[in-house]
């Protein structure tokens, strides 16, 4: 949904799971945030998430891989592992059995790779295929990531380049090249695991999110507001996709990246020198992005270098300061 629309859906359930009926319920409907936390005991809290949706690639297989990756990300983003999943599909009765295997396939070998078993699932009979994963994890009930633990002084870091919205797009319109494709799904199918494992293991860290639906700076915004702070981008230190400009300077966006902009633009500066395309970039909507990460500057160094060790890598993009809202400096 669009985020106004689900802004506007929401509000009225926000009440009624908050208050002290309901302490162990870490992380709810009461904030916006990517995924639900409920503790167990003092060890344990689960981490749970739901997400599905329609073919964003051609190769059945691949696109079962990305709808797992983007499912599990959310458990990522708090801070978690993911300890098993469950298959949500709705297919087509024309569709070949065949694909429907391969798009399971896909998902089913990307959460073996997480380290993470499919327990079962529940499909249905729809005219456009849509598929994706429930998805729980396990955190440690004091080491949680949310969207408002961002300070001032803090560094931003993000961990997968932009761009799959604007690329995605330009497959459907047959005019993407082959090479930049193949990179887009190359870090689709990229898990958020060892950006999150280096997250926890450097410490200190409390504020991060996963970048999806709501592009860059929709998702940053969130974090901003939850924290009650202003995020500083630099835009000649966020990582593109190879092939991104391109399709940007003939504004090949999908319809969601103009929603975002509608939704979330009261609340950001762009520097002026920033041409239109370049800010599209940034409301482009993304599936299975990275994490973007505040993190104190005397950690940066050791998130770094663990991140390294994992081959994982780590743009540094920004700052926290004090202040309101979102700015994009050239």
């Amino acid at each position: 949904m669009a985020p106004e629309a689900l802004s506007q859906v929401l509000r009225p359930l926000k009440n009624l799971f908050s208050g002290d009926g309901y302490p162990q319920l870490l992380v709810g409907l009461g904030v916006a945030d990517d995924a639900a936390v409920y503790k167990l005991n003092d060890d344990q809290a689960i981490i749970n998430t739901l997400d599905f949706f329609t073919p964003v690639v051609d190769d059945p297989y691949d696109y079962g891989a990305i709808a797992a990756a983007n499912s599990m990300s959310d458990v990522y983003a708090m801070g978690g592992e993911v300890s098993f999943a469950l298959n949500v599909g709705a297919f087509p009765a024309r569709l070949d059995p065949e694909v429907v295997t391969e798009i399971l396939r896909g998902g089913a070998e990307k959460v073996i790779e997480a380290g993470a078993v499919i327990a079962g699932g529940h499909t249905v009979t729809d005219d456009e295929p849509k598929y994706g994963l429930a998805v729980t994890g396990l955190v440690h009930p004091d080491r949680y990531f949310t969207k408002g633990g961002a300070r001032p002084g803090d560094v931003l870091v993000l961990t997968k380049p932009l761009g799959t919205g604007c690329i995605s797009t330009a497959l459907k319109r047959d005019i993407a090249e082959i090479e930049h494709v193949e990179k887009m799904v190359e870090s689709m199918k990229r898990l958020n695991r060892a950006a999150a494992q280096a997250a926890q293991a450097t410490g200190g860290i409390k504020a991060a999110t996963d970048i999806t639906g709501f592009g860059l700076l929709g998702h940053a915004l969130e974090m901003a507001l939850a924290s009650t702070q202003k995020f500083v981008f630099e835009m000649n230190l966020l990582p593109l996709l190879d092939g991104l400009e391109t399709y940007a300077t003939d504004f090949v966006f999908p319809g969601g990246a103009a929603n975002n902009k509608l939704y979330y633009e009261k609340d950001v500066v762009f520097a002026p020198s920033l041409s239109d395309a370049q800010q599209m970039i940034l409301w482009d909507p993304q599936t299975s992005g990275g994490l973007l990460i505040a993190l104190p500057p005397e950690r940066l160094a050791d998130f770094q270098a663990i991140c390294a060790t994992k081959a994982q890598p780590v743009w540094v993009i920004g700052q926290v300061v004090e202040g309101h809202g979102l700015e994009i400096l050239a």
